[in-house]
This record gives C-alpha cells, structure tokens and sequence, in this order.
C-alpha cells in the first residue's frame, strides 16, 4: 500500500494526493493507494492510521504535519516513510495556530485544540533508527519551515534537496516517479539499466 498522509488543514484533495492517486490509477495500481482524512487531533489521526495493520511493505508518504507522522509510524511499524517538506516540531510550529480554522480544500470548519500540542510532544521520535527507510525531499524554497532542520532531523536517509519550489511543492509531479520508486511502485533509473 502507498498511504499519502496530508499536512495540516490539507485533505486528500490536496495537489500532491490528487497527482499520486491519479498516476497509482494510471499504473493499475489505484487500490494500493489510501488517503484518508485525517482528524485535528494528532491521537485521533496516528489512531486511525495504526487501525489500517501498516506493514514493513507499505509506504507512508507524509506532508508537512503527515511527514512527522510518518516518522512516528515507520518507526512503530518498520514501514517506508517518504517524507515530503516534514514538520520536525509541530508541537512548536503550531502553537500560534490553537484555535478554529477552516480547511483549504474545503472550507469545513475545525479546532485545533491546546491538547493537541501535548499529543504531538507524546509522539516525538528522538532519532530515526533506520535510515535506509527514509527517503527526505525538501525544499530550500519552502516559506514556512527549514529545510536544514528536516536533513538535520534525518541523518544517513536518502535525500532529495531541491534548490527551489516551495512548501507545497508545485513541482512534485517532476519527481513524483522518484517517490514512486522508493516505494517499491515503478522501476528507478537506476534499475531500468
């Protein structure tokens, strides 16, 4: 399976989701591939991802908020993480934003709750303990988090430092292949000689 882990206030009709759901359909492969819409509460949504019995096969690609999770859950299940421009301190990031807010996809509104903090302090992974599990993409361009803290934060992984493009990463479907390779989807370059 290839579960894509959306960030904050996004949903699995964020730009990134929407361009891997339609190339895993494309492949013939569109049921290996899982979005769900994951709850503000951190508990509730790691909750909801561990009730889907994630395997060492699977790959979780996670954005922003979704790449920590994904951290926590390779390192609870041995699955592949593809970490996509990933928060390294959401419980620091989002301290501003406790309060009601609305989606971005589609104005539905939600409370990030103070508790919530705590629950992203309880799921904090102290190192990653196996590498070559990971594969880091992040973006020098990216206006709201540093992407020196995400190669800090993932030592000896693959990486993929892309010298521009942005948070969001409006450039995904240039490497989206890449990804899709780290997981076991399609053929690399490197594999294609």
């Amino acid at each position: 399976m290839l579960i894509y882990l959306h960030g904050f206030r996004s949903s699995p009709s964020s730009f990134k989701a929407r361009l891997l759901a339609e190339r895993m359909r494309r492949l013939g492969k569109g049921a290996q591939f899982v979005c769900p819409q994951l709850p503000a509460s951190p508990r509730q949504a790691v909750g909801l991802l561990k009730a889907m019995a994630l395997v060492p096969a699977d790959t979780l690609v996670g954005s922003s908020l979704g790449g920590y999770y994904a951290t926590y859950l390779a390192e609870a299940t041995g699955a592949r993480a593809v970490l996509l421009n990933p928060a390294t301190q959401p419980a620091e990031g989002l301290r501003g934003f406790v309060g009601r807010h609305t989606m971005f996809h589609s104005d539905e509104p939600f409370e990030f709750l103070p508790e919530y903090l705590d629950e992203l302090r309880a799921m904090t992974v102290p190192a990653i303990t196996f590498p070559a599990r990971y594969f880091l993409v992040a973006a020098k361009g990216d206006e709201l988090l540093d992407w020196r803290d995400m190669v800090a934060r993932y030592p000896g992984a693959r990486h993929r430092v892309l010298e521009g493009s942005d948070h969001g990463l409006s450039d995904f479907e240039d490497y989206m292949d890449e990804v899709l390779a780290f997981a076991g989807i399609v053929q690399g370059e490197s594999d294609r000689a």
